[in-house]
């Protein structure tokens, strides 16, 4: 399997926005208070493009199949970025993809500076979950920040 992990790319925006909404759906996520409510979905690789963002794009065979991002956390000390839409076609699952964002991610985060990398997830996405105690985050009580996304139920953080 041949695969590559790069930025994002303007030319797409259509697939990763069309990836992220079929995930959300087949997990059933509700379309308000979620990701799927973000204004940044429509044009990814802009809103990727400010200081201390980045999106990476996951390929296998020259297909987007997934991809995550790190951004501030809005509303929150600058020493919080978040792990922003990971999200993965159930092609790219259980390869170890997943494993190799999340290391990309938080190699960026701490570049970056950041002390602490916050996430939001559904209870329903248990491997997810998983893949973040994996690499260190842990369950907090309450949201942090301010991401528009009261209907994300599950809170996690890591210590860079």
């Amino acid at each position: 399997m041949k695969f590559d992990i790069r930025k994002i790319e303007k030319k797409d925006n259509f697939f990763i926005k069309k990836i992220l909404i079929n995930v959300m759906n087949e997990y059933g996520v509700p379309s308000e208070g979620t990701a799927l409510a973000d204004v940044e979905l429509n044009h990814m690789f802009e809103s990727y493009l400010l200081d201390k963002h980045i999106y990476y794009i996951l390929n296998i065979e020259n297909k987007i199949v997934g991809g995550a991002g790190i951004a501030p956390l809005k509303n929150s000390d600058k020493n919080i970025c978040e792990l922003q839409k990971m999200y993965f076609l159930p092609v790219a699952r259980d390869k170890g993809l997943g494993s190799l964002m999340i290391k990309k991610c938080i190699a960026y985060a701490s570049k970056s500076r950041f002390e602490y990398c916050y996430i939001e997830t559904m209870h329903n996405m248990i491997n997810a979950q998983k893949l973040y105690k994996k690499y260190g985050f842990e369950f907090i009580d309450s949201p942090l920040g301010n991401t528009g996304h009261s209907s994300c139920p599950v809170w996690m953080l890591k210590k860079l």
